[in-house]
């Protein structure tokens, strides 16, 4: 079941009423319990009640050493209520809203019934958790190179963490602020959870930054992993160091429950670990769907298979990595040949550069032809300048020459570039799969971070409104713990 985003305000609003329902039939009364030595009975305690307008006592008893205390709501206000034996065993603010319901020392605190809403919670995060699911594998299917499908797998990376954080705490909890508070906390858990690994991974992609640069030269594009590997560990930790600092810094006043520095300091805190979660789930979900696209086989279906172009030598012959990404669609042309009897058209594509000899793809075609391709089954693409040229010329040329009404079009590229490529023929319009060449591992891991960049700042826009959103829900969650003390 695939719910759009009026469903899904519905749904939230159906379980906030049932949950507002439930607790008014069964919060007007509200018990407090607490341990008490051997020896003191309900005829040894006392209960004080500092304003009986708003609470009254029906019922007090010791069973195994624990006092309960039950009260019933009699009009809205606040009461203070103790109770004591030869020590006060129990000290707590009591709030009766206009509806009768008791909570216990907040606005939001614990109240009877209360526990619907973890309950009520959870079953709208698995809804959501569904209805993701079946976005994503409909998504895949469609088009595995939509961007919406990595949104999508984050999403249920985190709401697989959100959910299963949740579990073990989902019959104990009995009010908004500790869902609240939990939900805050879900961002730090997540990072914290993924901490070691992040800095594992940290340490694996600086060893490979430094063959890199030992290997390539020095430079800052092959400093990128250990740059991203840094600012994920830092971003995890930074925001406790920072509350950590606050806490023992007299430069604000963080302390006073009722003061609204807290409350910013807790907005800034939580608001920097949704920011990274998100981030870090993004990321997740690109390598995922990264190894999936440089691993996916096409359809043996195709009328053209593309090669896309990159940097020649200067003696015009091919480079091991452009020499890869011809090899990969040689041999992906001899296996469809292979099952289907059919021979893809080849397509180079790539222009030439001011510090290049020949035209990326007229290497690609020399080299093509001493393997004994002919010219016949090239088509050759020398104007483009960059990915998204490389896939709107070949096309050009492809429908320009093609009798096929929606000619079939695999690309070579590539392992790490196979994905981005993709993106870039989804975006306009070009139904395309890939196939990726390997590379050497160190080579990889840092190629792949710099395509992570790229894509990312292509769908900026996108993550943008997602963060914007994700601090405003941070922002309403510290709303209603400041509300719920000031109240």
């Amino acid at each position: 079941m695939r719910l759009n985003k009026k469903q899904y305000l519905l749904i939230g609003i159906i379980l906030a009423v049932i949950c507002a329902a439930y607790i008014s039939v069964r919060g007007d009364t509200y018990t407090l319990k607490s341990s008490v030595p051997a020896g003191e009975d309900a005829n040894t305690l006392e209960v004080v009640i500092e304003d009986e307008g708003v609470i009254e006592l029906v019922a007090l008893e010791v069973e195994d050493g624990i006092a309960s205390a039950t009260f019933r709501s009699v009009g809205p206000g606040t009461a203070f209520v103790t109770v004591r034996g030869n020590d006060p065993y129990i000290m707590r603010k009591m709030y009766v809203h206009k509806s009768g319901v008791i909570t216990d020392d907040s606005f939001f605190g614990k109240c009877t019934g209360g526990g619907v809403i973890s309950f009520a919670t959870m079953i709208f995060l698995l809804i959501m958790m569904q209805s993701v699911i079946l976005k994503y594998r409909d998504g895949v299917r469609d088009d595995l190179y939509s961007y919406r499908n990595v949104i999508n797998l984050s999403m249920i990376i985190y709401f697989a963490s959100l959910i299963i954080g949740e579990l073990p705490f989902m019959f104990s909890r009995s009010s908004v602020i500790e869902m609240t508070d939990s939900i805050l906390r879900s961002a730090n858990r997540f990072s914290m959870v993924l901490f070691p690994v992040a800095f594992v991974v940290f340490l694996l992609v600086s060893v490979s930054n430094l063959r890199l640069m030992r290997m390539e030269g020095r430079n800052w594009r092959n400093m990128l992993g250990f740059a991203l590997g840094l600012l994920v560990c830092l971003g995890t930790l930074f925001p406790g160091i920072l509350g950590e600092y606050l806490q023992r810094s007299t430069v604000i006043d963080v302390h006073n429950e009722r003061g609204l520095a807290l409350y910013v300091e807790l907005g800034v805190e939580n608001g920097m670990l949704a920011i990274v979660a998100y981030l870090e789930c993004i990321l997740l979900g690109t390598i995922i769907f990264g190894i999936k696209a440089a691993r996916h086989i096409p359809a043996f279906d195709k009328d053209y298979i593309l090669i896309l172009g990159c940097q020649v030598k200067e003696d015009g012959s091919l480079t091991n990595l452009l020499k890869g990404r011809a090899d990969r669609a040689l041999e992906f042309a001899r296996m469809q040949k292979e099952k289907t009897g059919k021979s893809p058209v080849f397509v180079p594509s790539g222009g030439k550069g001011s510090d290049e000899a020949v035209s990326e793809a007229g290497a690609v075609a020399n080299y093509l032809r001493s393997v004994g391709i002919k010219d016949s089954e090239m088509l050759i693409e020398d104007r483009s300048e960059n990915t998204e040229q490389n896939f709107r010329y070949s096309m050009d040329l492809i429908r320009a020459n093609s009798l096929a009404e929606d000619p079939k079009l695999a690309f070579s590229t590539t392992n790490y570039h196979v994905f981005r490529s993709g993106l870039i023929a989804s975006e306009q319009g070009i139904r395309a799969e890939g196939i990726g060449s390997s590379t050497k591992r160190y080579f990889w891991i840092n190629a792949f971070i710099r395509e992570f960049i790229a894509t990312l700042y292509s769908e900026r826009k996108r993550h943008l409104k997602v963060i914007v959103l994700l601090i405003l829900l941070v922002l309403m969650m510290v709303l209603i713990r400041y509300l719920s003390v000031v109240l």
